[in-house]
């Protein structure tokens, strides 16, 4: 094979660079940051490919996997192996919190991370200690880098995240690891896994077509490359063309299938799922049957029916979590300058986080969002302060129920086609609705202490276009007057909107109304909607953040600092 490199290959000269800078007295005490700078230099800025250059790069991970000498020690980590295009991630969620719940000592990998990269990686429902953390990073990075070569070059970034994914396991000793695929199945990185315990396959839908394929039958013969030899299977109910091709490559593999219905309540004994909307209890009843699985060839596990799950599985289920899917978050907002006030003084500000971002997880992301912000009912201010001295008024006690109003913080990467996803989201009666760039760099990987860059210019011309949509579908629905663009004032413009113009609890309010406005910056929007609060005590805005990850993750990052 050719060493020369193409002009493509940017960002592995980047990579080589810094690698050439590095000291050679690299040790655990080197700073957080600068791993997050060896990270950032593993992203290329080529697109993924076809099927031939994916499956090149999974024979390149097989080397990657012998360099490290992980071979003879992956198997040994009783994998359970998840695929699928909605849920995978609440799936192994659940997974591991079940079988912690019943004493092992678990491992968990799932992508992308929203906030931190460590968040990938957990150990026994944790993320891996920052000290562990970079010292599995620089033991991987050492050992690849000496073996570079032309025809070798560092792996790529989500490759080199699955194998420090098994370097952690196995140096941490657990006793089960649950991996996440990361993209499709066939070549994904997570599939040098060869003897797994059980493979799952969660609810497939179409995403990714310019790489899996542009039909479900593609698709799905993508997700079932994770099946193996003697290793069964669990799938949930599928459209009729993605279960053909499941069962098609269970029968080829000779591997028993087993379609899983959903989860019933009545087996949690009063419990609440950890993971919020009715769709979870797909995901929950696949893990329940995958540990089942796990547990029985452990000899852990007692074969008799039960109405109620058993006590680690039900604690499992209900304490189980995962950051940014039907994630709910209030602010802590305060009215400084005023020395009588706390955040009681201000309007609510509560965010519900869910990073859907295909027509199917939008659908059930509406879906519990609706459920979700009808069950906070109205909540009364009981330090309503007289604005004229800045005084508590003890004669507004139980008396002004605080007004709620639905925003919409949306954002969506470019190769999304936002009319599959945005005419979902209008079914929702939101008074605004706020288009934003995210603040990732998607050539940078940033850690929790990253600092929060809020005075580089952005272009918004894509936000624009998504308000171009949004507005369109809007007017087309309800006639709206769709041409008060918030272009000169956005703030003062929305907030007349907000709090004069638009009332749900108002049957004389046109229910149709709703303003849209690009925001500059993530940073900005969030304190306009904080702003809003402080100044109105008696208003409690309920803002669906959805479209992205990245911008779910931007704003918990955010609402951290």
């Amino acid at each position: 094979m050719s060493g020369k490199k193409t002009s493509t290959d940017g960002g592995q000269k980047r990579g080589n660079d810094f690698l050439e800078g590095l000291s050679s007295s690299h040790h655990v005490a080197d700073s957080y940051e600068e791993c997050m700078e060896a990270l950032s230099s593993l992203i290329t800025g080529q697109k993924r490919g076809d099927g031939s250059s994916r499956e090149q790069k999974f024979g390149s991970m097989m080397k990657y996997v012998k360099i490290l000498g992980f071979e003879e020690h992956i198997n040994g980590l009783n994998i359970i192996h998840v695929a699928g295009t909605k849920g995978k991630g609440s799936t192994c969620a659940f997974c591991e919190s079940i079988l912690r719940e019943c004493g092992w000592r678990t491992g968990l990998f799932t992508s992308p991370h929203l906030v931190d990269v460590r968040e990938r990686y957990r150990i026994g429902g944790f993320d891996i200690s920052e000290d562990k953390f970079l010292n599995y990073f620089w033991d991987c990075w050492k050992q690849l880098k000496e073996k570079m070569m032309d025809d070798l070059p560092m792996p790529p970034l989500f490759q080199f995240l699955t194998l420090l994914a098994f370097k952690i396991f196995i140096a941490e000793g657990v006793d089960v690891a649950i991996i996440e695929v990361g993209l499709g199945g066939r070549w994904d990185p997570t599939n040098v896994v060869k003897e797994p315990v059980v493979c799952g396959i969660t609810s497939l839908g179409m995403d990714h077509m310019e790489i899996l394929g542009n039909t479900l039958e593609k698709i799905a013969s993508e997700k079932a490359g994770i099946l193996k030899p003697r290793v069964p299977a669990f799938t949930v109910p599928q459209l009729s063309e993605a279960m053909a091709i499941i069962k098609r490559r269970a029968e080829e593999l000779m591997i028993p299938l087993e379609v899983v219905l959903p989860l019933c309540l009545e087996q949690l004994g009063g419990k609440q799922l950890g993971l919020a909307g009715d769709h979870q209890l797909i995901n929950a009843g696949l893990a329940v049957s995958l540990c089942k699985y796990w547990l029985h060839t452990k000899g852990h596990l007692e074969e008799k029916p039960y109405p109620v799950l058993p006590q680690g599985f039900v604690k499992g289920l209900s304490t189980a979590t995962l950051p940014g899917r039907a994630h709910i978050v209030k602010d802590k907002v305060r009215s400084f300058g005023n020395p009588w006030a706390d955040e009681r003084s201000c309007g609510d500000l509560i965010f519900y986080l869910d990073g859907a971002h295909t027509p199917e997880s939008m659908e059930v992301c509406v879906g519990w969002f609706s459920g979700a912000a009808m069950d906070n009912p109205p909540i009364y201010n009981p330090h309503q302060i007289d604005k004229k001295n800045g005084k508590h008024d003890p004669q507004s006690d139980s008396r002004s129920p605080k007004t709620s109003k639905l925003v919409l913080l949306f954002n969506c990467m470019e190769t999304r086609d936002p009319l599959l996803l945005l005419p979902k989201l209008t079914r929702l009666s939101f008074s605004v609705a706020l288009f934003v760039p995210s603040m990732s760099c998607y050539h940078l990987v940033t850690s929790a202490s990253s600092s929060v860059r809020t005075d580089h210019p952005v272009d918004t011309s894509w936000q624009s276009h998504l308000q171009a949509t949004w507005e369109g579908l809007i007017s087309g629905k309800d006639n709206i007057v769709a041409n008060e663009r918030a272009s000169e004032n956005p703030e003062n413009l929305l907030l007349n909107r907000l709090i004069h113009d638009y009332s749900p609890n108002n049957p004389a309010s046109k229910q149709t109304r709703c303003c849209a406005a690009v925001m500059p910056s993530l940073p900005n929007a969030l304190s306009w909607l904080r702003d809003c609060v402080k100044d109105n005590p008696n208003l409690r805005l309920q803002v669906l953040v959805t479209g992205s990850l990245h911008l779910v993750g931007d704003l918990l990052k955010l609402l951290r600092k």
